[in-house]
């Protein structure tokens, strides 16, 4: 056979491959410098906060998968690669000049060894870094145990489909990959070699290249035959009925016996690869391979959806009644909602409570909330700010407090430091990172009550003006300064702290005084390589060079409370909404986590963001729970973060979890036991809100029992959605489809209704419908009935208003004085909307805020009146306490106010105007056109916040309501006149 010298690839010169080969040192070393540089600094960061086993946890199974995935696939392909090069011909035949195989033939061989090591390097590496990020299935699988609960069809504990099965599937991931790339380098190899030549009729196959390629293909089918066998028992996972996730009717009878078929078919076709290796025949390969996509295709395919079809989607009702009965049971199980953990009770709405029982009831009525923390972040930071830089999360926080043997549920909130606030004046690095370090006391607000003014009496702990604790009310705190908050967020909110060179402390704590840092939380900065790394990470010089910073100066970074208990347990789900809580003198930052899996067998799939997401995620920079599929859930952990020091603990509260328990054999000792827990913190837990709207989404599909009802959607509940926004506002009506929030209150127990106590509460609806249809109420308060669900069943053959109707009621009863609210105020904003069980009967309260200002820096809500429907009453006034007598007793609701509820004013019921039937009097018709002049000058200077200007229209609109007034008494009686009313001065 002739051969004939390759034609090569041009060559490069020496100097073009020096200046190749350096810069991709340099691009290496950039990618690694920055990933080593993101390493370091987390390692600090972890044995500040003592979790540096978790870290070197982490790290070492990562590198133990980036060696052991990268050897498998990046041996398998060098393995081949090696096999295919060395079997290749002796001899080639003649190509053309311009033949491109030939090209790269001669440039293989003549570096034989860059493309023998660097293609399986590159292959190895790259898998490499995709596996290692797969590190918590692995150790599940080392460490999980039993759950002692079987599946339904094959009956093996949950645990193996939880703990083991997530892992053997993994790593048959990674052998099928291995063994695609290995088959593609050999085929690769053996055509650039013409091992495997296409021309002619047929092309040609060397020997060694057909024994190679058929047994890695064989090795490739037998893969798949194991794939077969594990598939049957991800049957139990499918999503393919939404309705009812798990394996139905079809998957049981069909899909499952249709993949032992396969994988016995699998077999098969594998040893025929196997033969037609040895035997120089690959007609037995080729036929097969036809026999397997062919069965796949009749087996797997066809005949399941025959038998879907036309045997179950016609009886689908009684076919599908066993797989839904296996999820019902699944469901309740892996989110927490099973039958002793929920009590259903029937709730006919029939009061049977006198007025005067309704309102001496201490328990619910006297605790009925008016305070909204989700409006009125606003009104904290008007009256409790105090400095620019300081500020109040958009979203506030419910707590319980005891106050002289009495708990009264609070609105809560730190008052945190925001350089993001500072002026154009104020903003420089010193500033912003060495100066505004912390934030300063905490504020908190009784729910239930407001001032004359219908603001909230606040309570604070904070820093006097020479730097000590001063407390206004009853929650005292020995240390209100704040260093960790929900406002760190951001990359660049570091604080360097500390002692500075001997120097006073230059952190700025009041007007009158300075502060030094002397807290354990902190990176030291002492040394200049650690002050290197992080000028290098935050590309900061002023770092290595502000004379400042000394040996005993500390950087403070990660300060999200979410954010350092995600790290210090990255295993966990953390709840969106952390809230500050005063125990035993300090502030600190509870935080609900939670264990989840995506693959607990028959359990409905639920997207955790989707089914967390109500209107109040709409507000800014609202926390929100990111989008995961799980099917189990549990709140086996409280964390807590030390607002001063930033130190993390993490609470064990669930002893029965089992993936909690496979945690902590990954990580002994980082979390505490159920013993640690102060009685002081336990007063303050809660029941968390992500895993609560969670429930109660299942529980409105999930309290049918019977299969059959559940397939016909008949009893089944919706989460109602918010019905309390100003219709007016062009985010409301984009919101109104959002789901309506649970609601913290201090109400009566449904097992002891003299009792108060902390409960987490929604009303639930009818499918498609806005009537109630049950109540679901979760106990918050430490004891045996923590965590436990109440839902009160109305009955479906009556028509209970839900939140929409309800709204709807009171807008349409007071739709005049609603009106003239809004006339008079820049805005308008309905509060929570609370349904309260009180006498048999359901009991509705709404506060109504109003905002003087269009001025966002002089805006913020002042409670106005109060909505409260009982029975069909409506009440609409200026207090609770008269709008329940007005819903009670059917008295008619007063007016508002024009100036929304501020002592000293009186009005007119109505904008008088001329009435039929007779003429004003010259000096009737003066004051009446007057009082509109002075209306309108009001809502002026309301939206300009003109406080000049509002004073002169209210003194004017004052002096037009006493002349209306003292024209009609002198009005003859034929001239028929306006009515008009006082109204006192509201209150909340």
């Amino acid at each position: 056979m002739a051969t004939r010298p390759p034609v090569g690839l041009p060559t490069l010169s020496r100097r073009s491959r020096i200046l190749i080969a350096v810069g991709v040192v340099v691009l290496i070393g950039l990618i690694l410098s920055s990933r080593l540089l993101s390493t370091y600094i987390d390692f600090l960061w972890y044995g500040e906060v003592g979790f540096r086993s978790v870290f070197s946890t982490v790290l070492l199974t990562r590198v133990v998968l980036f060696l052991a995935v990268g050897l498998v696939v990046g041996g398998a392909v060098a393995l081949n690669l090696q096999l295919a090069y060395r079997s290749r011909p002796v001899f080639v035949p003649l190509s053309a000049p311009d033949d491109p195989v030939a090209r790269y033939r001669a440039v293989v061989t003549r570096r034989p060894k860059l493309f023998g090591i660097g293609i399986p390097v590159l292959a190895g590496f790259l898998s490499a870094v995709a596996a290692q990020n797969d590190w918590q299935q692995v150790q599940l699988f080392l460490n999980g145990g039993s759950f002692n609960q079987v599946d339904p069809i094959f009956k093996l504990d949950v645990g193996f489909f939880v703990f083991q099965l997530p892992f053997y599937e993994w790593a048959l991931n990674w052998l099928f990959i291995a063994t695609a790339l290995s088959f593609f380098a050999a085929l690769v190899t053996h055509y650039v070699f013409q091992a495997i030549r296409l021309a002619g009729r047929g092309g040609q196959l060397s020997g060694p290249a057909r024994i190679q390629l058929c047994v890695i293909a064989g090795v490739f089918v037998l893969f798949k035959a194991v794939a077969y066998f594990f598939d049957r028992f991800d049957l139990l996972f499918s999503t393919s009925n939404p309705l009812a996730n798990g394996a139905n009717y079809t998957a049981l009878n069909a899909v499952m016996p249709a993949k032992l078929i396969l994988l016995c078919i699998a077999v098969f076709c594998a040893l025929a690869f196997f033969a037609g290796a040895f035997l120089r025949n690959l007609q037995l390969p080729a036929i097969a391979t036809v026999l397997l996509i062919l069965s796949s295709l009749l087996i797997g395919v066809a005949w399941p959806a025959v038998l879907q079809q036309f045997s179950v989607s016609p009886n689908a009702k009684d076919k599908e009644s066993e797989p839904i009965s296996y999820n019902i049971s699944a469901t309740r199980q892996a989110y927490g909602i099973t039958e002793d953990k929920v009590s259903y009770k029937p709730y006919d709405n029939k009061p049977t409570a006198t007025p005067d029982q309704i309102k001496s009831d201490a328990a619910t009525v006297g605790n009925a909330r008016l305070l909204d923390p989700n409006v009125l972040s606003a009104t904290f930071t008007q009256f409790q700010q105090g400095r620019n830089f300081y500020a109040f999360p958009s979203k506030l926080d419910i707590d319980r407090y005891s106050v002289n043997g009495q708990t009264n549920d609070y609105i809560v909130a730190a008052r945190e430091v925001n350089t993001g606030a500072l002026a154009d004046s104020q903003k420089n690095w010193i500033n912003q990172h060495l100066v505004y370090t912390h934030g300063n006391g905490f504020v908190a607000a009784k729910a239930n009550t407001v001032n004359s003014g219908g603001y909230p009496e606040f309570t604070t702990s904070e820093l006097a003006a020479d730097g000590k604790s001063v407390t206004q009310g009853a929650i005292h705190v020995d240390q209100p300064r704040i260093y960790y908050g929900e406002l760190e967020t951001s990359a660049d909110s570091y604080a360097i702290v500390g002692a500075q060179n001997g120097q006073a402390g230059q952190e700025y704590d009041t007007d009158s005084s300075t502060y030094t840092y002397q807290g354990a939380g902190g990176v030291p900065l002492g040394n200049w390589f650690n002050r290197l790394v992080f000028a290098a990470s935050y590309s900061e010089r002023n770092i290595l060079f502000n004379s400042s910073i000394g040996d005993d100066s500390k950087i403070l970074y990660n300060r999200d409370p979410k954010t350092r208990v995600k790290m210090s347990a990255p295993w966990l789900t953390v709840d969106s909404d952390p809230y500050p809580a005063v125990v035993n003198g300090k502030i600190v930052w509870i935080v609900d986590a939670y264990t989840t899996l995506a693959n607990y067998p028959y359990a409905q799939q639920t997207q955790l963001g989707d089914v967390t997401n109500d209107s109040l995620t709409t507000i800014a920079n609202a926390p929100r729970q990111q989008n995961t599929s799980i099917s189990y859930i549990r709140n086996s952990v409280k964390a807590t973060v030390d607002a001063y020091d930033g130190s993390v603990s993490l609470y064990e509260v669930d002893n029965n979890d089992p993936v909690l328990k496979a945690w902590e054999k990954v990580f002994p000792g980082t979390v505490k036991p159920t013993s640690d827990i102060s009685p002081e913190l336990r007063q303050h837990f809660r029941y968390p809100e992500d895993l609560f709207k969670v429930q109660r989404d299942l529980l409105a599909k999930y309290h049918v029992s019977n299969p059959q009802d559940f397939y016909s959607n008949v009893s089944f509940w919706n989460v109602p959605a918010d019905p309390t926004l100003d219709s007016s506002s062009t985010q409301a009506i984009q919101n109104q489809s959002q789901p309506q929030p649970p609601y913290y209150i201090l109400s009566g127990s449904q097992n002891a209704a003299s009792a108060a106590s902390f409960q987490l509460t929604s009303p639930l609806v009818f499918q498609g419908r806005d009537f109630m249809s049950a109540y679901v109420s979760a106990a918050s308060d430490p004891g045996p009935d923590y965590g436990k669900l109440t839902v009160l069943q109305l009955p479906s053959d009556t028509q209970t208003p839900g939140p929409k109707l309800v709204q709807t009621q009171f807008i349409t009863n007071n739709g005049s004085q609603i009106n003239l609210l809004r006339q008079q105020a820049t805005t308008l904003k309905f509060g929570n909307l609370l349904t309260l069980p009180v006498g048999k009967g359901l009991l509705y309260v709404e506060p109504v805020y109003v905002e003087q200002s269009a001025n966002q820096n002089s805006s913020y809500p002042q409670l106005s009146r109060v909505l409260v429907s009982y029975n069909g009453g409506i009440g609409f006034a200026a207090t609770f306490a008269e709008a329940l007598n007005q819903a009670l007793t059917g008295a008619t609701p007063s007016t508002p106010p024009p100036n929304n509820g501020q002592p000293g004013s009186s009005t007119p019921t109505t904008t008088p105007n001329s009435p039929s039937g007779g003429q004003l009097s010259p000096d009737l018709a003066k004051a009446v056109s007057d009082i509109e002049t002075a209306l309108k000058n009001i809502k002026s200077a309301q939206s300009s916040g003109d406080f000049a200007a509002l004073g002169q229209a209210y003194k004017a609109l004052d002096d037009a309501t006493k002349r209306f007034d003292a024209a009609k008494a002198a009005a003859p009686t034929g001239n028929q006149t306006p009515t008009s009313t006082s109204t006192p001065p509201s209150g909340g």
